[in-house]
């Protein structure tokens, strides 16, 4: 009997295998094998959840659901995913080949990001205002965007899609989601507790497929209002070109190449800790990872020593094994580029002094690498390699490290090690990026707003103000006169 799993679309509260009949398999990344199959949207599916999405902002199921209400059931769902976070993280890993220990984890923690927009929900409110003419009322309200399109990596599902649904739900907005064709399963999985906490059929609709017959409908579609777009630079394009379509709302998350600055005063273990987390935390496949390291030139000897001997004792393996601390990369195509990268890297005259090689293993494994570059145009410093590779370039001066972190088209995260307070205030202000981290990196928290400057995107995901990107503010103008309105042709 055939066990290998399959995962259907979700579609107005249904779940069903796409229109055109296309399915395509997905490769476990610890092994290389096929280990489940899944549908792919076709355009028609597409329309159809998009118009699912259209009908349920008029249907009163959704429509006249009070704030309050619309919250318990983001509650609701928040329970669920904590229920089966496991279940999920296991799916994810498998799928992804990220650690269970990371993905399992990661589930359970979204959970208080819809919790934290749950208790948002009837918090949305809108004002009087102190018009400057007589006998008039005038009031804003804000009112649900429409239908937003959702699209998320592979790399951290579970987060990005809270960042983006937990918002849309809680303004009262309706959803298409759109997964990766690379390791959707636990989105697709995710749709059985959107259906199980009750929310009404057409307001969360679950796609995943390739890029012509799924994104770009989506995308170009003439009835959605909002995207939310996390993903790479030239897809966001396309993404912004198809918004020319239908003027939809758009933002975008875009990873990028986040500096950690390193400075003489660092606590060493700790500035290592920080250059470990920020580079091989999710084995390097993180949007923030610091994956250009710029420490202090009278340090850098004695912090590389430190990081290689913490390298030494890491263990590189099976991403469902407890004791496992890095594991394979989510595809092949990702070793080839980093490989390819740090040959380029060499011959630049930067030294390997750790790692460097894929492992001889089946799966998509790469050696976790320390790099120690020869000049700022490393290739290691420039291309975002998606993978476990740390590379480290010294500076000498504090304005040159400002230099060194803001010379990137980039700017997504960032990090400081010092223990000069006020040389961190100094520092973190001058940095051209969306998130700083003082002595830590990779922090997360659905009450910190999350986005970057440059070709790292724009608009922001999680905290409040996020909320308002899925709502439109009416004015409302009641004149209060008894007298009728004057005649518009007597000039007064």
């Amino acid at each position: 009997m055939d066990r290998t799993p399959h995962y259907q679309l979700f579609i107005d509260g249904t779940r069903c295998e796409g229109a055109g009949g296309q399915v395509m398999s997905s490769q476990n990344p610890a092994s290389g094998a096929d280990w489940a199959t899944f549908a792919c949207a076709a355009p028609e599916d597409v329309d159809r959840a998009i118009a699912a999405a259209r009908r349920s902002l008029g249907d009163p199921a959704w429509r006249d659901l009070s704030q309050t209400a619309r919250g318990k059931l983001l509650h609701r769902l928040a329970d669920l995913i904590e229920a089966h976070a496991e279940i999920l993280g296991r799916i994810e890993t498998t799928d992804s080949g990220k650690l269970l220990a990371e993905t399992a984890s990661q589930s359970a923690y979204v959970a208080d990001y819809y919790r934290y927009y749950a208790g948002l929900a009837d918090k949305i409110e809108g004002a009087v205002l102190p018009i400057d003419k007589p006998d008039m009322h005038v009031f804003t309200r804000r009112e649900p965007i429409g239908v937003v399109v959702a699209i998320v990596p592979w790399n951290a599902q579970m987060f990005l899609t809270a960042t983006k649904l937990g918002p849309a739900l809680a303004a009262g907005c309706s959803v298409v989601l759109k997964a990766s064709e690379v390791a959707p399963a636990p989105m697709l999985e995710f749709a059985r507790l959107i259906e199980e906490a009750g929310f009404p059929p057409g307001v969360v609709s679950v796609l995943t497929g390739d890029a012509p017959n799924c994104a770009i409908p989506l995308t170009r579609h003439a009835d959605v209002d909002r995207i939310a777009f996390t993903g790479g630079p030239e897809t966001a394009r396309h993404v912004v070109r198809n918004s020319a379509e239908n003027f939809a709302v758009t933002t975008l998350e875009l990873g990028g190449k986040s500096p950690i600055l390193v400075f003489e005063d660092a606590d060493l273990d700790g500035a290592a800790n920080g250059l470990i987390a920020g580079n091989f935390g999710a084995s390097g496949q993180s949007c923030v990872a610091g994956s250009r390291g710029l420490v202090h030139r009278s340090i850098l000897a004695p912090l590389m020593a430190l990081i290689e001997e913490k390298m030494a004792g890491v263990t590189v393996g099976d991403p469902l094994e407890s004791g496992t601390q890095i594991g394979p990369l989510c595809t092949a195509a990702q070793v080839d580029r980093i490989t390819q990268t740090l040959a380029a890297a060499k011959g630049q005259g930067a030294t390997i002094r750790f790692g460097g090689a894929a492992l001889e293993r089946p799966g998509n494994f790469m050696a976790p690498t320390l790099v120690e570059c020869a000049g700022p145009d490393t290739e290691t410093l420039k291309v975002e390699m998606f993978g476990p590779v740390m590379s480290l370039l010294p500076f000498d001066t504090e304005d040159e490290a400002i230099a060194l972190a803001n010379d990137t088209p980039f700017g997504l995260g960032s990090g400081v090690f010092t223990q000069n307070v006020a040389r961190a205030h100094r520092v973190s202000a001058r940095l051209k990026a969306g998130i700083c981290w003082v002595n830590t990196y990779r922090a997360v928290s659905p009450i910190a707003p999350f986005g970057g400057y440059g070709q790292s995107g724009y608009g922001r995901e999680a905290g409040i103000e996020a909320i308002h990107d899925y709502t439109r503010t009416k004015t409302t103008w009641i004149s209060t006169s008894d007298q009728p309105m004057a005649n518009p042709f007597v000039m007064r």
